[in-house]
């Protein structure tokens, strides 16, 4: 799991789709997921505007947390898909260790990462930690490579026994080269289907996707003497990029290979992030009973500019004959560098929450968060301006079945301001519904087994799906049309844990109805269903008892998405039918420091589309991929 598209991939009920080579799309119950979290605390993250977030490299986070349905309190705007939660390594140790691998991968893919914990005192009471990274991969896609870089550096001090200070940074740069803008052509001139080889691509030799993100951040936490602990963070986000991309559209020749449009674009963004929190979480006496509190303060502000170039030639020339497409086209020459997008958003935004004790079984769960929401933006078409003063309550009743099952119900209300435009190039209002979901969780085997299942209903009104493109003084617009209401209903159930000594099953089923207010299917994209089963076994004697194996699959059905026939100009429908991918892994320790580790992914090498209908192209899921790592610990 080598990035955060990677981690949530084997996640229950979420799906992920490429974009293009470098951006990604998450939903789950039929919905964008719309936030990443960073230690709790909400990004700029945007899907579909996504600017390096779903690249960010696993190796400076300890571990991933997927909340499914809408988080308003958690995340300060309800969402009803999912939030995704990153969590920060910390300096824990007071003796040196650490770890150093090496990676090498089908199609030229090599990397080498290093983890190292160190004390800066004789106590351990200061203590570092320092993540490295390097990766320079090649792809099944032809002229794409990507190098990619990361520094991670924390340090935690422990000022008493109740006290923590800790200050740290990182650094990633991307730098992806033959990078495609959209996926492929759907059709050919006559109207019918192309099928093109998985490795095709509409990269030049010159395109990039380039970004550089960087973070800084602080935080202070301490614990009183009745249980309350008290948390004041400070963080800093920035992130730029210098793109020089070629948008290919149109339907190609099936005689000639001629047909296509070539738009080469530049562009240039800068976007930073401020945040600060203030949370106090503890424990309570009312009535002769415990219950638990959380209350807290969050100040977010976020600035974007955007700049683009015109360029020399004008208007561009066609990519000629795609059938023999090498990644030969000119690049333009660039100038008068204008600013085509500025966007400033602040929020500041105050919670409660409130865990009740009813009985020795029940127990109440009641919150609101009340928010000031500015936006302002403006391009070169418009300009936009929006304030608002909202409360998003939550709450929800937890039944104890026995002293291993509970049930559950809750509801929150959802509120997500939306980074889009409508084909007259005005922003779309933020999305605003309801979430209510009720479910029954257990542990089972002494402890050893997780399981759950949740049932929900979701309706929300000015959700948006990927309408076309279209241009405003020689500048091209991609835009998305509004549908005034929707409604998912579904269910998920989670098994997870160790079913025998050794032996670890993971195993999630999600299913979802959504549709609009005619009660027609909506966001047809995702997939309904999927199945995601994994297994691990560690052979626990004998001569094999250095080996692990282990296998899983993940399974979607059916997708597609309405477009139009780009050769006979008449609607039609591109489908993905369903599919499985099969992944497999072997793990042998040498010793308790050295291991050597195999993946096998997609192993019985399914041609899939791992999008379609963005920008009414198409793209294709990876081939069978062989990689090897081996890992030393000390």
């Amino acid at each position: 799991l080598e990035d955060v598209t990677g981690v949530v991939k084997p996640v229950t009920g979420v799906t992920t789709r490429k974009l293009d080579s470098s951006r990604h799309e998450y939903a789950a119950r039929g919905f964008r997921i719309g936030k990443i979290l960073i230690d709790g605390i909400p990004t700029a993250f945007s899907s579909g505007q996504d600017l390096g977030e779903s690249q960010s490299s696993a190796v400076i986070y300890d571990h991933v947390e997927v909340v499914r349905g809408a988080t308003g309190l958690t995340t300060g705007f309800g969402n009803p898909s999912a939030a995704i939660n990153l969590v920060r390594k910390g300096a824990d140790s007071k003796e040196l260790t650490g770890d150093v691998s090496v990676t090498g991968g089908r199609w030229d893919s090599y990397g080498a990462t290093a983890d190292v914990s160190a004390p800066l005192t004789e106590s351990g009471n200061v203590r570092s930690r320092v993540v490295a990274s390097y990766e320079d991969e090649h792809s099944y896609i032809d002229y794409y490579e990507d190098k990619t870089s990361v520094l991670y550096g924390v340090v935690d001090a422990d000022l008493n026994d109740a006290t923590r200070f800790r200050i740290g940074a990182s650094h990633q740069e991307n730098d992806p080269t033959g990078s495609q803008w959209g996926g492929l052509p759907v059709w050919f001139s006559d109207g019918t289907r192309t099928d093109w080889d998985r490795s095709k691509t509409i990269g030049a030799d010159w395109t990039r996707w380039p970004s550089t993100n960087n973070t800084y951040f602080t935080s202070l936490e301490h614990t009183l003497d009745n249980g309350w602990e008290l948390s004041a963070k400070l963080d800093r986000l920035t992130q730029e990029g210098d793109l020089r991309l070629l948008f290919i559209s149109g339907a190609v020749d099936p005689n000639t290979g001629l047909g296509l449009s070539a738009s080469p674009r530049r562009f240039v963004y800068e976007r930073a992030q401020n945040r600060a929190t203030l949370t106090a979480n503890g424990p309570f006496q009312f009535a002769g009973r415990e219950h638990e509190a959380a209350v807290g303060a969050i100040y977010s502000k976020i600035e974007f500019d955007g700049y683009g170039f015109d360029r020399d030639p004008e208007p561009p020339q066609g990519p000629g004959n795609f059938f023999e497409w090498d990644g030969n086209y000119p690049e333009p020459e660039w100038s008068n560098k204008t600013q085509d997008n500025e966007r400033d958003q602040t929020e500041i935004s105050l919670f409660a929450m409130s865990r009740i004790s009813l009985t020795d079984r029940a127990t109440a769960i009641v919150g609101a968060r009340a928010f000031k929401y500015e936006s302002e933006s403006k391009n070169f078409a418009t300009n936009d301006k929006d304030e608002r003063d909202l409360v998003t309550p939550y709450g929800g009743f937890i039944y104890d079945l026995s002293d291993t099952m509970s049930a559950y119900v809750s509801y929150a209300s959802i509120f997500q301001p939306q980074d889009v435009v409508d084909e007259d190039i005005e922003p779309i209002d933020p999305i605003e519904g309801d979430s209510y979901e009720a479910g029954v969780k257990g542990e089972f085997m002494d402890g050893r087994l997780n399981a759950s299942l949740a049932v929900f209903h979701i309706k929300q009104k000015n959700n948006t799906t990927f309408g076309g493109s279209t241009t405003v003084n020689g500048r091209t617009f991609f835009f998305y049309e509004k549908l005034d209401e929707v409604r998912s209903d579904g269910y998920e159930i989670d098994v997870a844990g160790e079913l025998a000594p050794g032996w670890n099953v993971s195993a999630g089923l999600s299913s979802f109805a959504l549709r609009d207010e005619n009660g027609e299917a909506a966001n047809t994209e995702y997939p309904r269903r999927t199945l995601k089963l994994f297994s691990k076994y560690r052979f626990q004697s004998g001569a094999l008892r250095p080996l692990t194996v282990g296998g899983g699959v993940n399974w979607f059905s059916e997708s597609e998405t309405d477009s139009t026939n780009a050769g006979t100009g008449n609607p039609e429908t591109v489908r993905q039918g369903s599919y499985s991918l099969v992944s497999l892994m072997a793990k042998y320790e040498f010793s308790k420091q050295l291991s050597a580790q195999v993946n096998v992914e997609n192993l019985l090498d399914e041609t899939y589309y791992n999008q379609i209908g963005f920008y009414s192209q198409l793209g294709y899921g990876e081939p069978r991929n062989v990689t090897a790592t081996l890992n030393y610990s000390f």
